[in-house]
């Protein structure tokens, strides 16, 4: 027995040099290696450990970094990576003088971008009549696009695929939210498309109006009693073939804004195309206004 201790106490993993464990915890995840810091006092030591977050983070964090305005009050107010690496998850950093906000997902460290609604391409954008460059206390950013009026609804932006987290799914969303005088778009909805430029990606139907969820869930039909024969309008409840779109409604998000799915793009490894997103009604003829647009966030799927 004596001898099966010793064998075990030579087995401890407290006889492994802390560098050793901060290694290998390096080449887990951010989520994992903080569950695996609850174990034991070396575990979390090891997990505080540069060698461990500067893994996390992405190989050109600090040419990312240099992109914002801020980056040198970020670095310095840094006291470790791991600081680094959890301010960038909590607050996204403004990039490429506004156009651009970076991020990383919590639990991975995989990139999240926003494109701002200056780097997107809107038709008819720098028109008055038919849009407005506000400034918005909400946003991160600082400038967002009022829709005024318009009867032809397109937006679009691009990114680099080069700039996205390889051997990802992503999904891209088009963060807005409305002005209180919405019209036009509740029963119209808009067409949306995600892929690389050139390549031929799935075009889906979506609405923007948040109260268009609530109408799609009814449709109204006459009921006739038999006394006089009168008519009488009933909210009956729709079955799923009577909705015009596959089912997306915009949802609201932590920061108060809504945001509506675009669509999914696989990033592969070697990925180098460039990504589009679009947002369009360009087909009812209808004029539509009443939206603040804030920009297109790219971000990994949900669950995945």
């Amino acid at each position: 027995m004596a001898v099966l201790s010793s064998r075990y106490e030579d087995m401890s993993l407290h006889v492994l040099p802390e560098s050793c464990i901060a290694n290998v915890l390096s080449f887990t995840c951010p989520r994992d290696a903080c569950r695996l810091s609850m174990v034991c006092s070396l575990f979390k030591s090891a997990e505080e450990s540069d060698v461990v977050w500067e893994r996390f983070l992405p190989l050109d964090y600090q040419s990312i970094i240099s992109k914002s305005d801020a980056s040198s009050m970020l670095l310095a107010s840094a006291s470790s990576k791991k600081h680094l690496y959890l301010m960038l998850c909590e607050k996204p950093l403004i990039i490429e003088g506004g156009k651009k906000s970076f991020s990383l997902e919590k639990k991975s460290g995989k990139r999240c971008y926003m494109l701002s609604a200056r780097d997107l391409t809107i038709v008819w954008g720098d028109t008055p009549p038919y849009w407005r460059w506000n400034s918005d206390p909400s946003s991160r950013f600082g400038e967002v696009a009022e829709l005024i009026s318009v009867c032809w609804l397109e937006i679009r932006g691009k990114i680099n695929a080069t700039m996205l987290s390889p051997a990802t799914l992503y999904t891209a969303y088009l963060v807005f939210r409305p002005t209180g005088g919405v019209y036009g778009l509740d029963y119209h909805p808009v067409e949306v498309r995600v892929g690389l430029v050139g390549s031929e990606s799935g075009k889906r139907n979506v609405y923007l109006d948040s109260e268009s969820g609530c109408k799609q869930q009814y449709h109204f039909v006459r009921r006739h009693t038999r006394i006089f024969n009168r008519g009488r309008i009933v909210g009956m409840p729709a079955s799923e073939p009577a909705r015009e779109s596959d089912g997306h409604y915009p949802k609201k998000r932590g920061d108060g804004w809504l945001e509506i799915e675009l669509g999914d793009f696989f990033c592969k490894e070697g990925e180098d195309g460039e990504l589009e997103m679009s947002v369009q009604e360009v087909k009812s003829g209808n004029w539509k206004g009443g939206l603040i647009v804030e920009g297109i966030e790219i971000r990994p799927k949900e669950g995945k």
